[in-house]
């Protein structure tokens, strides 16, 4: 078994399973999920990953979480922030709810800051670890019918700085992984759409991203390939933060 230990939140589908099943080639991975149990156990059958149900916007839950990493394995090397939720109706701005911004920032920002707190006093006592926070486009990208996730991710972008630089000079290097548009369950409702704008020039490479390709940026970091680039943020994107005329 291998001896680093890596936490992915949110594991059991797209971006995170991906993330979790190309980590547990080089560690012991725990992978989190919220409900749907099957997904969980479908990712644990085939790559070893450890699962356990929690809610990140939780603070019991988190709690638990985190005692379950230090009872059982005393250690954790590296943490993948990458738990997030899509409002579950897209509305405009002017019509967007309350309820939907408390859950969507609760899940997609206050969540992953809090865990990343307990998570690097864990670090601390080694005195080494990575962190990534797997954030988005949407970081940057105005979408005004989904205002609270672009909200969360440029929050989440934030967070990644500041622990970045609280963290650093403490041997724990923090990270964020911006992907781009992704061909996971979140974006299912529009894919058409986001594949006909890549073809027609939105996206310079000129073809949507895959979970691998987020896996790939995470690989790079859990190698100590970037350890030299505190707060990097990697684009994984297509291109699409490029700006040209």
């Amino acid at each position: 078994m291998p001896d680093s230990v890596a936490l992915v939140t949110g594991a059991s589908r797209g971006i995170g399973r991906a993330v979790a099943s190309e980590l547990a080639r080089t560690h012991k991975v725990i992978g989190t999920y919220r409900g749907n149990l099957a997904a969980a156990e479908s990712l644990r059958d085939s790559c070893g990953a450890e699962i356990f149900q929690m809610d990140v916007a939780s603070r019991a839950d988190r709690g638990a979480l985190m005692e379950f990493v230090r009872s059982e394995y005393g250690r954790l090397d590296l943490l993948v922030n990458n738990a997030g939720i899509a409002p579950r109706v897209r509305n405009d701005l002017l019509e967007a709810s309350e309820e939907s911004f408390e859950e969507v920032l609760g899940t997609n920002l206050q969540g992953p800051y809090f865990l990343t707190r307990d998570a690097a006093k864990l670090m601390l006592e080694r005195g080494s670890g990575r962190i990534v926070f797997v954030t988005s486009i949407s970081s940057y990208t105005a979408s005004t019918n989904r205002g609270e996730y672009c909200v969360s991710k440029a929050g989440l972008s934030m967070a990644a700085q500041l622990y970045a630089s609280r963290l650093a000079p403490e041997g724990i290097g923090v990270f964020e992984v911006r992907p781009g548009i992704i061909e996971t369950d979140m974006v299912a409702p529009v894919l058409d759409k986001y594949k006909r704008l890549a073809e027609e020039g939105l996206l310079p490479q000129g073809r949507l991203g895959r979970p691998e390709d987020v896996a790939l940026a995470v690989r790079a970091v859990a190698d100590g390939n970037l350890d030299y680039s505190a707060g990097q943020v990697i684009d994984v994107d297509g291109g699409f933060h490029l700006r040209s005329l």
